[in-house]
């Protein structure tokens, strides 16, 4: 009766996690990610199509997307709507009033680490929105046991502290700076007491050349 009645409490903690909002006003549309493929166009200008239509423009790993005579966009942080509209500013130096379509044909995606308390900790491929909440949502909710004050974010190559993180706030308070968003490879860990195992949750999923330099097994960071 236990055990059931825990699993009804994490499906019902799960489904309120996924129902807050997503990310602020500014975010509400698609960021792009490394890896999008774009179909772009520009009214009759077919001299820029021939590139598009073998096999689109991919988003690169560093956020560049490299476009003919303008060169090179940083599509971190933005939508479709704000890449387009940079695009078209840049495209107005060579023509009047260019009128650019840009879509996704194919999602980027990111893959992060979800460990710790949660319902199955592993390796996860997010597409489309790569905040905190997908992530937990993907490794199917966090345990009852979760201390939701100490998450932690660290990042590939990390130097110093981790990333702390309040589920709590953003649970009840609705604060969805708290839903951060998530990079490629970062490792999202879910603590029992808020102290880090490093050796028995974080290095069975992680490489050899995954180097986090500052982060000692066991560190405690405060309790729950």
């Amino acid at each position: 009766m236990i055990h059931k009645k825990k699993i009804v409490f994490a499906g019902l903690l799960l489904s309120l996690l996924l129902m807050l909002p997503q990310a602020e006003a500014r975010d509400e549309g698609y960021l792009m990610t490394p890896g999008d493929v774009l179909d772009i166009s520009v009214a009759e200008q077919e001299d820029l199509q021939e590139d598009n239509k073998r096999h689109g423009y991919m988003v690169r790993p560093d956020g560049m997307v490299d476009f003919p005579m303008v060169g090179t966009i940083d599509t971190k942080g933005l939508t479709i709507e704000e890449f387009t509209a940079e695009l078209e500013v840049r495209l107005s130096r060579y023509f009047v009033d260019p009128k650019v379509s840009v879509n996704i044909v194919k999602l980027g995606t990111v893959r992060v680490h979800v460990l710790g308390e949660v319902s199955k900790p592993g390796t996860y491929e997010l597409t489309k929105s790569h905040r905190l909440a997908d992530a937990i949502g993907a490794a199917q909710g966090f345990t009852r046991d979760t201390a939701k004050k100490k998450i932690f974010l660290i990042h590939k190559n990390q130097e110093g502290e981790p990333v702390k993180i309040n589920l709590n706030d953003l649970l009840k308070k609705g604060d969805v700076s708290q839903n951060v968003e998530l990079a490629e490879d970062d490792i999202l860990y879910l603590t029992r007491n808020g102290r880090i195992d490093f050796s028995r949750d974080i290095l069975p999923f992680i490489s050899g050349t995954y180097m986090i330099d500052n982060i000692v097994n066991n560190h405690d960071y405060g309790s729950r």
